[in-house]
C-alpha cells in the first residue's frame, strides 16, 4: 500500500513537470537539490493560491494589516530571535561514504516510527540500540549533532565579522522587527494581526519529497497580537467555532500510545487540552480555509498538538495542521503561541519600546502573539496530491486534476471541433469575449478533441467548451464538466454567465 501512495507521488512529479507546474531548477545544468521552478501553469497555480490565502486572512478581515519585509536584515535580529543559537537539525554522518542524513528523518525510515520532539540524545540512544548504519553502504555513523540551518552571506565589498548576514529562514521576525513601524501607522486596536507572504530560505540537511521539504520557499505566515490579559476573551470566538468537529491528536495520546479522536473544540477548550480561546478561534479558520477555500479532504487533515519536548524555545503551546501523505501524517501548517517571547526580546536587543498604550487600563503592555504559518509550496503540493484521481478511458488511463475553481491556472478552455470551415474563427470569438470578461482561459486547437479534454484535465480546468458545426447554425456551444465528464448545450449570449456560475 505505501508503495502505491508513493507511486503516486512519483506521478504527480511527473504531470508537474510534463505540464509545466513545478520542476528543479536549471536542470540542464544537474539541480541542486530543494530548489524548484514553477513553470506557466504552476505560476499561475501559486498566484492563485496566494491570492486565495491573502483574501481570507487579510482583504475580508477588519483586523489584519499586511507587510512585505526584507529577505535581509540586520543580523542581530537573528540573534534576538534565537534563531543564531537555537534554529538547528540533528545530523549523522557515514564515516565511509560521507554521505549526511536528518537523523530523526534516518530513523523514522530505517524503524517506521515517529521520533516528532525528541532530543538528540534520544536520537543518538536509538541509533545506537537498533545498529543502524548509512542506508547506502552499510556504514558506520557518526555521533548525532546539531546544525544550524540558517544560509549565511556577506554585505558590502569587505568579507568581515562584521559584514555576515543571513538570508531570512522564516517571515515571522519581519514583521516583530517592524513592529514599531507598523502599529502607528495601521490604525488598530489590539487584537489585530500582521500578515505577509514571502520568501523564506533554509539550508536542509536532506531535501526530500518534491517541495515538502525545500531549502528556498514562500511562507504564508500571521502574527495575530493580543492583550496579554484576554487570550481567553475572543468576541469572534462563536457557536460554529466552539461545535467544529475534527480529528484531534494531543500530547497525551502520543505520550500513551494512543491513536487519534474527534472532538469539538469546545470539549478540548473545556478540557484545557487548547490552552486559550484565540488560539481555538485561529485553529478552527485554519482549517476551514484548507478545507473550504483550499479544497482539501477535511477527512486526510487533522489536529495534532506539540509534545512539550519539541516546543520552540518561542512556543508554550503549538499545534500542526497534518495531512495524510503517502509517507505517513506530517505538518501541512502549524498556529503556535508565541507569547511575548519575541517583542519582548527585540525590545532587548535594540533598546527600542516595543510596547502598545491600553487605552483601557492606561497602561503599557507587551501583545502576546497567535501564529499561524505555512509553506505555501508545501500547500500547491497537498493541494495537487489532495486532488489527483485516475480515470480509465477507452482502454486508457488519465491523470485528472479536482484543483478547486478557485485554484485552476486555466478556468476555461476553448476548442474548435475542426480548424476549418469557420470553427476556428468561431471559436476565437468565444475564446475574445471569455478573455476580455475577466476570465484565465486558454485556446487550443492542436490534436484530437479527447487530447485536448486530457491535457486540459491534467492541469485542474474545470470547464471545457467546444465549437462544433451545430455552433454555426444555432449560436451555441457544448460545455463540458471537469469532474462528471457532462456535457450541454449553452446558447453563446449565455456562455460568459454559465460560466460564472460554474465557477462559482
Amino acid at each position: 500500500m505505501v508503495e502505491k501512495k508513493l507511486n503516486v507521488v512519483e506521478q504527480i512529479i511527473s504531470l508537474c513537470a510534463r505540464r509545466g507546474v513545478i520542476f528543479p531548477t536549471a536542470e540542464a545544468y544537474g539541480s541542486l537539490a530543494g530548489f524548484f521552478d514553477y513553470g506557466p501553469i504552476g505560476v499561475e497555480l501559486k498566484r492563485n493560491v496566494e491570492a486565495a490565502w491573502w483574501k481570507h486572512f487579510v482583504t475580508l478581515r477588519e483586523d489584519v494589516v499586511g507587510l512585505d519585509g526584507s529577505l535581509i536584515t540586520n543580523p542581530r535580529v537573528w540573534k534576538a530571535s534565537g534563531h543564531v543559537d537555537s534554529f538547528t537539525d540533528p545530523l549523522v554522518d557515514c564515516k565511509k561514504c560521507k554521505a549526511r542524513y536528518r537523523a530523526d528523518q534516518l530513523i523514522e525510515d530505517e524503524l517506521k516510527l515517529s521520533v516528532d520532539g525528541i532530543s538528540p540524545k534520544a536520537l543518538e540512544e536509538l541509533i545506537k540500540k537498533h545498529k543502524l548504519v548509512c542506508p547506502k553502504d552499510k556504514g558506520e555513523l557518526t555521533e548525532v549533532r546539531v546544525f544550524n540551518l540558517m544560509f549565511a552571506t556577506q554585505v558590502g565589498v569587505i568579507e568581515n565579522p562584521d559584514s555576515k548576514v543571513y538570508l531570512r529562514p522564516e517571515t515571522a521576525q519581519s514583521i516583530f522587527a517592524a513592529f514599531k513601524s507598523v502599529h502607528p501607522v495601521a490604525r488598530k486596536k489590539l487584537p489585530y494581526g500582521i500578515a505577509q507572504i514571502g520568501k523564506m530560505f533554509r539550508n536542509e540537511i536532506a531535501p526530500r519529497n518534491f517541495v515538502f521539504r525545500a531549502r528556498e520557499f514562500d511562507a504564508a505566515e500571521l502574527e495575530y497580537f493580543i492583550h496579554p490579559d484576554k487570550l481567553n476573551v475572543c468576541s469572534l470566538f462563536s457557536k460554529e467555532h466552539g461545535n467544529f468537529k475534527a480529528f484531534f491528536y494531543t500530547a497525551e495520546m502520543q505520550e500513551k500510545g494512543k491513536k487519534q479522536e474527534e472532538f469539538t473544540v469546545s470539549e478540548l477548550l473545556e478540557k484545557k487540552v487548547i490552552g486559550t480561546q484565540w488560539h481555538a478561534y485561529w485553529l478552527v479558520e485554519c482549517m476551514k480555509f484548507l478545507t473550504e477555500i483550499i479544497g482539501i479532504r477535511k477527512e486526510n487533515l487533522r489536529f495534532r498538538q506539540h509534545v512539550k519536548t519539541e516546543l520552540s524555545h518561542y512556543s508554550s503551546e503549538t499545534w500542526d495542521i497534518d495531512y495524510n501523505y503517502p509517507w505517513g501524517w506530517k505538518e501541512l501548517q502549524g498556529i503556535a503561541n508565541r507569547g511575548n517571547y519575541d517583542l519582548t526580546q527585540h525590545s532587548k536587543f535594540s533598546s527600542a519600546d516595543f510596547s502598545v498604550f491600553d487605552e483601557e487600563t492606561k497602561s503599557k503592555v507587551v501583545p502576546v502573539v497567535i501564529e499561524p504559518s505555512m509553506g505555501l509550496g508545501r500547500l500547491i503540493f497537498t493541494a495537487i496530491l489532495d486532488s489527483f484521481y485516475q480515470k480509465e478511458e477507452k482502454g486508457e488511463v488519465r491523470n485528472l486534476l479536482r484543483l478547486s475553481p478557485i485554484l485552476s491556472p486555466v478556468k476555461v478552455a476553448v476548442f474548435p471541433l475542426m480548424k476549418k470551415d469557420g470553427l476556428a474563427e468561431k471559436a476565437r470569438e468565444v475564446f475574445e469575449l471569455l478573455r476580455d470578461s475577466g476570465f484565465a482561459v486558454e485556446y487550443d486547437e492542436s490534436g484530437s478533441i479527447g487530447k485536448r479534454y486530457a491535457r486540459q484535465d491534467e492541469i485542474g480546468t474545470p470547464i471545457c467548451i467546444t465549437i462544433d458545426y451545430d455552433s454555426l447554425e444555432k449560436s451555441d456551444a457544448t460545455i463540458r464538466d471537469r469532474d462528471t465528464g457532462e456535457q450541454q448545450r449553452v446558447k453563446m449570449a449565455k456562455l460568459v454567465d454559465k460560466c460564472r456560475e460554474l465557477l462559482h
